[in-house]
């Protein structure tokens, strides 16, 4: 299994582009070790990589820094794409419009500014004015809104910042009108829930344990409900729910007229139970959803709970029962299931709002509370809405819109007059005239047919020479959806093209297409996604000297499963923040909660069908690898960097091409939420020079 120091730097070695410097040899380099798991002899020559605080690790981690960094740099193409990518992202950000009674919240980023800003508006005319401005708070822009929640009437906001995208928040709240901050300040709050009490004095919220009063390392676990009065200290906060496993993850929601208190808690991405309290009576917890093996989301509105599920109806439907009934056969069929999944729904004026998708694009209609009657919202185009939302007693449902030529615009939908109106928007400087998209449909391994979008320009040959950019995702529900990517704008103004499949795993087709591409299904998605390469290569697309591949997360699961199966498929990888160790996962971060998605290595049939396809133990010595970039970054509180460090060293080991393998570690960065734009456009830059550097295209 060893092999030689001078192969281990001859690894790193790149060819018909120009050098790049031998890589560091990591600390204890290919340790022999080799550990005995459900009786299967598991090789971890990298353990040592694991240890992120270990000076070793750092300074080995720092030399592959500065080996990436001379290999990109000196590419003649990267100032060019560096700048017109700048260009492309300098338009703007517009996310998430909601609207708490006469006022409406955003989050906006303008120009180069670091990060997004949460803006507010009172009504749709005029300008909104900066009510958290996150770029104030450190010279470097590595302080970031986490997330925000007003108050019924729009009169306060709380709000969760942290640093350097840590995604450890701190709750704090602000008068809206005068820009007052309050005393209240309260630490763990991370991706909290706020439910705010309907006279705004206090609200009920989510926290994780402080460090000491749990086991170590279960500070990412044991997240629960307290109520918290304003200004009052936060020691006398009552702890109001907690869940029953420590990896349950609750979340908190209130009736608009204060009387019901809601708790759903989430057991991964298939699973969730629903409890609801009369606060008005001051009873117990009611279990309306509990112990079914499906996935529900729940708001109670006069007196009435509205509950979207999957149970008996794997593309959702929309149901209503009474707050104290805990018997699913009593539940009264409001929407029924449609042929495409709800992904979400909103009560606005008395109406039901429903997001739905059609052959993975966005659908939105308005039905009565009865369920009867359908008014479709008019979209601009095929694309995805983002977030529905409205105030239940209103009159306007806003949401959040984009393509893949149009960046995000806001928009208002009037119950009135069925009017759609853009109230807010970002100019793109593109001419979307010379490109087109088209969606095709391939089998995959078993025969399943997997749709997948192109984007190309207009007249692109079927020559099989194209610089084809292959990209997924295929886990955790989560549905790929027309968007406004600068970086393939660019790869396809350079005459690339960019290919994005729906695999399973994802959510474009309700529960059983999630449920095809989890646990001991998880293979199917690796089959879709090499399936796909295999169709653009068939149909002359591309070819694989001229085929890359990219993911993040589950992602750069993804492309690492892809790599390590069919090395022969893909000139180039671009890795990010990925999970690449399957073994050892979740003793790592938050990673526990991932089990359900993933499976357990500690069960012996779980252990074998996840080192089956754990992909730093499906590198083999002496094979022609692709070129690969791992990306990673030292606060990443989600997957940890040791994924992306163990890996780089194994490809360099291993891999026989003469492709380098590089590996780009961020410092005061996390998984990606809160980067700051200037380190934004550096990597995707990065990424691209890689990306063309490799294919040729530069």
């Amino acid at each position: 299994m060893r092999r030689s120091l001078f192969l281990l730097l001859l690894a790193g070695c790149a060819t018909g582009g120009g050098s790049v410097a031998p890589a560091p040899p990591p600390p204890k380099a290919a340790e022999a070790m080799v550990e005995t798991i459900h009786g299967e002899p598991v090789a971890d020559p990298f353990r040592s990589l694991e240890d992120g605080d270990s000076a070793e690790v750092k300074s080995w981690a720092d030399g592959q820094n500065e080996r990436t960094r001379k290999a990109l740099d000196a590419r003649p193409s990267r100032a060019a794409l560096r700048a017109r990518i700048e260009q492309m992202v300098a338009i703007g950000r517009l996310r998430s419009p909601e609207v708490y009674g006469s006022r409406v919240f955003y989050s906006k980023r303008t120009a180069l500014e670091n990060q997004s800003v949460l803006y507010v508006r009172d009504g749709f005319s005029g300008a909104g004015r900066r009510l958290v401005d996150p770029n104030s708070l450190a010279a470097d822009g590595t302080v970031a809104i986490d997330w925000w929640h007003p108050s019924p009437d729009g009169s306060k906001v709380a709000y969760g910042t942290s640093e350097g995208g840590s995604e450890q928040s701190t709750l704090r709240v602000k008068e809206v009108e005068t820009g007052k901050e309050l005393t209240d300040t309260i630490p763990r709050t991370r991706a909290a829930a706020i439910a705010w009490t309907p006279d705004q004095s206090g609200f009920y919220y989510t926290q994780y344990p402080a460090p000491g009063s749990v086991p170590q390392n279960e500070e990412s676990y044991h997240r629960r409900v307290y109520f918290h009065k304003l200004g009052t200290a936060i020691d006398e906060d009552r702890q109001i729910f907690a869940p029953t496993a420590k990896e349950e993850w609750p979340n908190v929601d209130v009736s608009r007229d204060g009387r019901y208190l809601i708790v759903d808690v989430h057991m991964g991405w298939s699973r969730s139970d629903i409890f609801v309290k009369d606060l008005q009576e001051g009873g117990r917890w009611v279990p309306v959803v509990k112990g079914l093996d499906a996935k529900t989301y729940a708001t109670v509105h006069e007196g009435t709970v509205y509950l979207l599920t999957n149970w008996k109806a794997p593309r959702y439907r929309i149901v209503s029962c009474a707050p104290t009934e805990t018997d699913p056969a009593q539940w009264k069929e409001v929407v029924p299931e449609g042929e495409g999944p709800i992904r979400s729904f909103a009560v606005v004026g008395g109406k039901l709002a429903i997001h739905e998708l059609k052959e993975a694009t966005s659908r939105v209609r308005i039905v009565g509370l009865d369920g009867q009657g359908s008014t479709d919202v008019a979209l601009p185009d095929t694309g995805t809405v983002w977030s529905l939302h409205g105030d239940p007693t209103g009159a306007d449902l806003v949401f959040d819109y984009t393509s893949f030529f149009s960046p995000t615009s806001l928009f208002r939908y009037n119950l009135g007059s069925a009017a759609v109106k853009e109230f807010e928007r970002l100019e793109a400087p593109v001419d979307p005239a010379p490109f087109e998209w088209s969606q095709v449909r391939y089998a995959s391994k078993d025969g399943t047919s997997i749709p997948m979008f192109l984007i190309q320009k207009k007249g692109t040959p079927r020559d099989g020479q194209r610089p084809t950019l292959l990209s997924g995702y295929g886990g955790f529900n989560i549905a790929l959806t027309p968007n406004f990517n600068p970086g393939a704008v660019a790869w396809i103004e350079k005459g690339g093209v960019f290919a994005f499949p729906n695999l399973r795993g994802g959510g474009e087709f309700g529960e059983p297409w999630h449920q095809a591409g989890m646990l001991g299904h998880k293979q199917n998605t690796f089959d879709d996604f090499i399936a796909a390469a295999e169709w653009l290569i068939k149909e002359k697309v591309t070819s694989p000297k001229h085929l890359a591949i990219e993911g993040g997360s589950n992602g750069g699961l993804l492309v690492g499963a892809a790599m390590t199966q069919r090395p022969d498929l893909f000139r180039a990888v671009v890795c990010s923040v990925p999970l690449l160790d399957m073994v050892r996962y979740p003793r790592f971060q938050l990673a526990r909660l991932w089990i359900p998605e993933y499976g357990d290595p500690d069960k012996p049939e779980e252990f074998k069908w996840l080192y089956a396809y754990s992909p730093y133990h499906r590198v083999k010595d002496r094979t022609s690898y692709p070129a690969v970039l791992l990306l990673t970054a030292e606060k990443d509180t989600r997957v940890d960097p040791l994924h992306a460090r163990k890996m780089c060293a194994r490809l360099q080991q291993a891999t026989s091409s003469g492709h380098p393998v590089l590996l780009r570690f961020e410092k005061k960065a996390g998984h990606g939420a809160g980067k700051p734009l200037s380190k934004a456009i550096e990597e995707l830059a990065d990424e691209y020079t890689f990306l063309m550097w490799q294919l040729g295209v530069d």
